[in-house]
């Protein structure tokens, strides 16, 4: 409780220089989340040794050792997840985990190159070779691995609904009829809330930050997205945000790539699986998602294919 207080008086007093942090006024819902770096009384990032040497039978990451550099899409706008600042630094649970795979392929931390995808074009981007990997919050499903590969899970998630402090009315999805829900097109969330039992009118808009500011501008009435991601929001958030608490899906991340690249998919496994092993899973987690209140569980099985 003393971490996700002083994380949210840190991110007050940031509110002045991150007006532009997600296009939006000062005070928006992209306000940088404070802790996910490591304070004084705050849990530290790990350090990965890069490997010297790799050779994987993969054309995506032969094309990424000749340039130099390995590109990663990401999401910019989820608190302790994957976000960047003003100043352009990324930090979050997503981010570590994709600079922890990037050292088993040989690369150090600036030769990752962030690139910010959104949703609703991750299989396209992917698909057309525009980043190498994708790490960021994306649940392995079968329509999507039709279309791209997946190493991992190495989270598991489930959808939740982030709702105004002093709203008493929503208590989970079955209370969510004539009620307005925002989520992102192309997310799985959105797709369960828009089943007819639910009874939800739904707004579709292109990033989380911008359902939450329509939650906080009293325009909407919940925002639906996995957990995880709501628990970084709330986090900023404290006293006027909270989580419902009652998630009604499933949601495995992984860690998307060319569909037929399963050397580099092994490869990719083979580093989550190894640094779960030595602690740095553990001790990633605890200095970025850890910090928004969510309470650690030990990751799922990983699923090669």
């Amino acid at each position: 409780m003393k971490l996700r207080k002083s994380a949210a008086v840190a991110t007050l007093a940031v509110l002045a220089l991150t007006a532009t942090a997600c296009g939006g006024e000062s005070g928006n819902a992209g306000d940088k989340p404070a802790g996910t770096t490591g304070g004084k009384d705050q849990p530290k990032l790990p350090t990965y040794k890069v490997a010297t040497d790799v050779k994987v039978d993969s054309a995506t990451l032969e094309k990424a050792q000749k340039a130099g550099k390995l590109v990663v899409g990401a999401k910019n706008d989820q608190p302790y997840l994957g976000f960047e600042d003003t100043d352009g630094k990324r930090s979050g649970f997503d981010i570590e985990i994709a600079k922890m795979v990037a050292a088993d392929l040989g690369f150090k931390a600036d030769q990752v190159e962030f690139k910010t995808v959104d949703s609703n074009v991750r299989e396209t981007t992917i698909s057309k070779g525009e980043v190498d990997l994708y790490v960021g919050t994306y649940t392995i499903n079968d329509e999507r691995k039709k279309q791209v590969g997946f190493a991992g899970p190495y989270f598991l998630a489930g959808a939740d609904l982030l709702v105004r402090k002093d709203d008493k009315a929503i208590t989970g999805p079955d209370s969510l009829k004539g009620k307005t829900v925002c989520s992102i097109k192309g997310s799985t969330p959105l797709q369960e809330i828009k089943k007819p039992k639910y009874g939800a009118k739904t707004i579709e808009l292109s990033k989380y930050s911008e359902c939450v500011q329509q939650l906080l501008n009293n325009e909407v009435d919940a925002v639906t997205t996995d957990d995880a991601i709501l628990k970084g929001y709330a986090a900023q958030r404290p006293e006027k945000l909270q989580v419902v608490g009652k998630p009604f899906t499933k949601e495995p991340y992984g860690v998307g790539m060319g569909k037929d690249d399963k050397a580099l998919r092994d490869a990719v496994s083979d580093a989550i699986e190894a640094h779960q092993k030595n602690g740095d899973y553990k001790k990633a987690y605890d200095a970025t998602l850890g910090l928004s209140g969510s309470s650690y569980t030990e990751p799922p099985a990983l699923e090669r294919y």
